[in-house]
C-alpha cells in the first residue's frame, strides 16, 4: 500500500493512486485498505458460490439484466457487488477491505467514480454513518446541507457557492456524526461534480471543466485553492435546505419552514444508499434522523424558473442562514 488518503474521516491506503481524494502522510494503521484492479485468490470461488441475494437494482439495463447485484456470504464475512457494466467490487462486512476490477474499456477513473460515490456510500453505512444524499457547504464556522432529489441542483449550488469563495465540505454524500447535541457533517474530498449544463452555467461553457473520465460526460470542479476551498474538518451542520422542483415563474426563490413531523419524512426520502439498509440499520437511522430535525433546522427551497437565478438563490439561502444562527455568516 504506497498511496494514502482521507475522506469522511477514514484513513485509506491504496495500492493504485485515486484519483480525487486528499492524499495524507503515510501512517501506520488504516480504516480501509483498497485494491484496484486486483481481486483476492479466493474471490473466484466467491463468484462460484450459490449464495444469498443481498440486492437486486432496478431499473433493468436493455439486455433486462438488473444494474447492480449484491451477494452476501454470511459464513465467509463479505459481499460481492457487481455493475452491469461488468465492474466488480468485494468487501468485507466490517468495511475494513475493498478490491475492484473492471472491463474494457472501463477505465480506473470510471471505477473511481462508483467507488467515491455508491461504493463508498455503502462503506459509511456499513460502518455506522447515517448519510444524506446532500452536498455541504462551509459558511462561517458551520455546514449548510443542500438535500433533494436528483436533478434538483444539490452540486450546482454547490459549486456556485465555491465560485463565491465558500468552502465544500462534501458533495452528494453528507455524512453525519452526532456529537452530544451537536450534529457533525463529515469532509469528503475535495471535488463537486458536475453535469455540462451546469458547467455551462457556471463557467460559460460546457467543456471549461475536465471530465472525471473519458468515457462520461460528467465534469468536476477542482477544490484546489484556485479561488475555490475544500474544508478538511467537519463542522456543525447549521441547517439543511432541501432543493425542490423550480417554479414555473420568475417570482425569486421560496424557502419555507419545515415542521419536525414534515422534515422528519423529508430526510427520510433524502438519505443516501437507504436501499441497502437492514431492519437494525433503518431503526438507527430512524432514531438518528428524529433528533437531528429536533435540533437543527430543515428548510424547503423552491427555487426560481430560471436555473441562471443560481446567484440569487446562494443569496436567498445566505440571508435565511443569518435568520436563524447566531454564528457569523459570510
Amino acid at each position: 500500500m504506497s498511496h494514502f488518503y482521507s475522506a469522511y474521516g477514514l484513513n485509506i491506503s491504496s495500492d493504485l493512486a485515486i484519483p480525487g481524494l486528499k492524499t495524507t502522510p503515510s501512517t501506520s494503521g488504516s480504516d480501509l485498505r483498497v485494491w484496484l484492479g486486483s481481486k483476492p485468490l479466493w474471490a473466484s470461488e466467491l463468484e462460484e458460490v450459490e449464495a444469498e441475494i443481498f440486492y437486486e437494482g432496478h431499473p433493468e439495463d436493455a439486455l433486462g439484466e438488473p444494474t447492480l447485484k449484491i451477494w452476501s456470504f454470511p459464513e465467509a464475512g463479505y459481499l460481492r457487488l457487481l455493475y452491469g457494466d461488468g465492474t466488480q467490487f468485494i468487501l468485507d462486512r466490517q468495511a475494513t477491505r475493498v478490491w475492484a476490477t473492471w472491463l474494457a474499456p472501463l477505465t480506473l477513473e470510471d471505477t473511481v467514480v462508483y467507488f467515491l460515490g455508491p461504493i463508498f456510500g455503502f462503506i459509511l453505512r456499513l460502518r455506522g454513518f447515517t448519510c444524506l444524499h446532500a452536498s455541504a457547504v462551509a459558511v462561517g464556522r458551520r455546514a449548510l446541507a443542500l438535500a433533494g432529489d436528483a436533478e434538483t441542483g444539490k452540486s450546482t449550488t454547490a459549486a456556485a457557492f465555491a465560485r463565491r469563495g465558500h468552502a465544500v465540505l462534501s458533495d452528494d454524500i453528507v455524512a453525519l456524526r452526532q456529537m452530544g447535541e451537536t450534529f457533525l457533517a463529515g469532509s469528503g474530498y475535495p471535488r463537486v461534480c458536475l453535469w455540462p449544463d451546469s458547467v455551462n452555467l457556471l463557467c460559460g461553457s460546457p467543456k471549461a471543466l475536465p471530465r472525471l473520465t473519458p468515457n462520461w460526460e460528467k465534469c468536476y470542479l477542482p477544490l484546489d485553492g484556485d479561488g475555490r476551498h475544500f474544508q478538511e474538518k467537519p463542522l456543525p451542520l447549521a441547517v439543511i435546505y432541501i432543493l425542490g422542483d423550480r417554479q414555473g415563474s420568475s417570482a425569486g426563490p421560496r424557502i419555507e419552514t419545515l415542521p419536525p413531523a414534515s422534515a422528519l419524512i423529508a430526510l427520510v426520502a433524502n438519505t443516501y444508499m437507504n436501499y441497502l439498509l437492514d431492519r437494525t440499520m433503518r431503526q438507527k437511522e430512524f432514531d438518528l434522523l428524529a433528533a437531528l430535525v429536533a435540533r437543527v433546522p430543515v428548510r424547503r427551497v423552491t427555487p426560481d424558473s430560471d436555473p441562471a437565478q443560481i446567484d440569487n438563490l446562494c443569496d436567498a439561502i445566505l440571508e435565511d442562514a443569518r435568520s436563524i444562527t447566531e454564528a457569523t455568516i459570510s
